[in-house]
């Protein structure tokens, strides 16, 4: 894919293909950037998305622009994530009530809901609310928990000691004060798996972005790839490889980053008691 960015147009399409471009084979061996610099053309002010590629042909690709969307709606999602699944988590693993383990299981069994079963309810339903053509679908739900992060975070929070609560308790500590300042802080490991794996859901979702965005000023990384790809046979596939290199660089970078907190909690959530 990366040796793909430095080739021209017509390399790609040699049979048999080449490893490497034919300008690192020349001497002095050179590189060619410019399907790197193409992907900063500005879109601002485009036109709609399903009409530009019949009107003006293959589409420029603005990574700054895209990579800002996808940012705006991965802060939103992810603050709303991290907040709603933990307070969640937190009831069902620790606050006896009535009907807790019932709630918990109807939770759970909300996993076996396939996605395109809710797409036309959720859309509609955006709809109604004016949403359709805003970011607000792809980071709202987020602020209303999901039942695997929810499961996730209860397995980790039942292997943290009851003791620690009730000695905080019985020092004067709320049942909020346990949560924010006893739970959470030992909580990191997990909090930190949910964390990444919301990351490269948010980064990689093509299907909600393609739903509810309307304007190519809106559209994020995953869709700028599938927009790049003209239905013309004319696709700048130097160009294409170069874009989902950088697309993928900044997900491979926050893994090696956070792989040791990573591997910590996943073998430590699956821990009851």
């Amino acid at each position: 894919m990366v040796s793909a960015t430095f080739k021209t147009p017509q390399e790609l399409k040699q049979v048999p293909p080449t490893l490497l471009p034919d300008s690192l084979r020349r001497s002095p061996p050179t590189l060619d950037f410019g399907a790197y610099g193409r992907l900063f053309q500005s879109v601002s002010g485009a036109v709609d998305g399903r009409e530009r590629e019949q009107a003006l042909g293959p589409p420029a690709f603005d990574y700054p622009l895209y990579a800002r969307n996808t940012l705006i709606i991965l802060v939103l999602s992810l603050a709303g994530v991290l907040v709603s699944n933990a307070i969640a988590a937190y009831g069902f693993a620790r606050i006896p009530f009535r009907g807790r383990g019932a709630l918990f299981a109807l939770c759970l069994a909300t996993m076996m809901i396939p996605f395109p079963v809710i797409m036309v309810p959720s859309y509609i339903l955006f709809k109604h609310l004016g949403w359709i053509g805003t970011l607000a679908p792809l980071w709202v739900p987020a602020w209303f928990g999901s039942a695997f992060n929810i499961f996730l975070l209860r397995q980790f929070f039942l292997g943290i000691p009851k003791e620690l609560e009730e000695s905080a308790m019985l020092d004067g500590c709320s049942r909020w004060g346990c949560f924010w300042r006893i739970m959470l802080p030992l909580s990191r490991p997990a909090l930190a798996v949910v964390a990444l794996f919301h990351c490269l859901a948010v980064w990689n979702d093509l299907v909600g972005p393609l739903i509810y965005l309307t304007h190519q000023d809106q559209f994020t990384l995953a869709l700028g790839l599938q927009f790049l790809q003209s239905k013309a046979g004319d696709t700048p596939w130097n160009q294409l490889m170069a874009a989902a290199t950088l697309v993928v660089l900044p997900v491979l970078v926050l893994f090696l980053l956070a792989q040791r907190t990573f591997v910590r909690g996943i073998a430590t959530t699956g821990i009851k008691g």
